[in-house]
């Protein structure tokens, strides 16, 4: 970023208030640079948020299709060691089917940890039924419509907070915000809709003149630390397991989950089979 004398001489020469040619001054070019960055800004947080929501629902639903298998492996890993230990008595498969047994044993508040597929006593009816292919409830996926991202983007573009100078408006917005957010992340257009209507019915903030250039740059150095914040946001999301498996099929991500638990209950079925050959029964 220039400083403010940088910027200053290479605009008007001799602080002189415009350029022969009638160029813009050093705080109108400053100006024009801020709102630059605000716009630019608002591009990013609705690409990272919009990133957030995506990666949100797909871990839900990955959680969803995908734990109770998981959560079934789990348990006949414990079962085998468990056989094992039983018919060995090696104090060495005694304690890793003790470990085994412990990475499953029921825990407090287990359910809220796995969206309702399991509670204290083990798997639900549901979360059984789709070990056996029966018939199941479909989990939930929320996926926002071209017509939620468009309002979404047109509203956060109107009304985002970073617009706002004075701090009742900002406060303004942010609640608004807060309310279009909710909304975007259930898939609900009709919400977007009335939003939408909501706020150009609402006051308009005040037209706000030039800032003095102290003003413009600390503005833009705030713009700076907000994009680098959501840069970080960013990161952790692209990090992020879930993240990574969107990326393996970005076009058809239901099919990757389909895949995936294809390739679960395969090692279901071999574990099964291991574990009824050490109790005898195959």
């Amino acid at each position: 970023m220039t400083t403010p004398e940088a910027e200053q001489g290479s605009g008007v020469a001799g602080g002189a208030s415009a350029a022969p040619g009638g160029a813009a001054r050093p705080e109108e070019r400053l100006e024009q640079a801020v709102r630059a960055a605000e716009q630019a800004l608002i591009e990013y947080e609705i690409a990272v948020e919009t990133f957030r929501v995506e990666v949100e629902n797909f871990s839900r639903l990955h959680e969803q299709r995908l734990g109770p298998l998981y959560a079934r492996l789990d348990e006949l890993e414990a079962q085998i060691a468990e056989a094992r230990a039983a018919r060995t008595g090696d104090p060495e498969d005694v304690r890793r089917a003790e470990e085994a047994r412990a990475r499953v044993a029921p825990i407090a508040g287990v359910e809220e940890l796995l969206h309702g597929w399991m509670d204290g006593m083990g798997l639900f009816p549901e979360a059984a039924a789709m070990l056996t292919e029966q018939p199941v409830r479909p989990p939930q996926r929320v996926r926002p419509s071209e017509e939620a991202r468009k309002l979404y983007r047109e509203l956060a573009r109107k009304a985002h907070p970073d617009l706002a100078q004075e701090d009742e408006e900002r406060k303004r917005r942010e609640e608004f915000i807060t309310r279009v957010n909710a909304a975007y992340a259930r898939g609900d257009e009709d919400a977007l809709r009335e939003l939408a209507e909501e706020w150009a019915a609402g006051p308009k903030p005040a037209d706000q003149g030039p800032s003095r250039s102290e003003e413009l740059y600390a503005r833009l150095e705030w713009l700076a630390q907000r994009k680098e914040m959501l840069t970080q946001v960013a990161k952790e999301l692209e990090d992020g397991a879930i993240a990574a498996m969107l990326r393996l099929a970005p076009d058809d991500p239901d099919g990757l989950l389909d895949e995936i638990a294809e390739q679960l209950r395969g090692d279901i079925a071999r574990r099964e089979a291991e574990l009824a050959a050490l109790l005898g029964e195959g």
